[in-house]
């Protein structure tokens, strides 16, 4: 699953959200379903896996890996 930014043209909020093939991505904090994905920032050198691993942590509070049983989710995790 790619990890998308995003930007509301309803409320201009910005946000990242890990996007399945299925999904249609919503606004969390307006809900508004018109969105524009915006292009990511690339990470300094160095950065990268620390920002991958927030970004993972980001993903498991928000039950993104639900789906996946504890062993699978402590490999992503560490």
């Amino acid at each position: 699953m790619p990890m998308y930014e995003y930007r509301c043209k309803a409320c201009e909020a910005e946000f990242e959200l890990l996007v399945r093939s299925s999904t249609v991505p919503a606004c969390p904090q307006c809900g508004a379903g018109d969105l524009d994905r915006i292009v990511s920032r690339l990470a300094p050198a160095g950065k990268i896996e620390a920002i991958r691993m927030s970004n993972r942590r980001m993903a498991d509070r928000q039950g993104h890996f639900s789906h996946l049983s504890s062993a699978e989710r402590s490999k992503l995790l560490k």
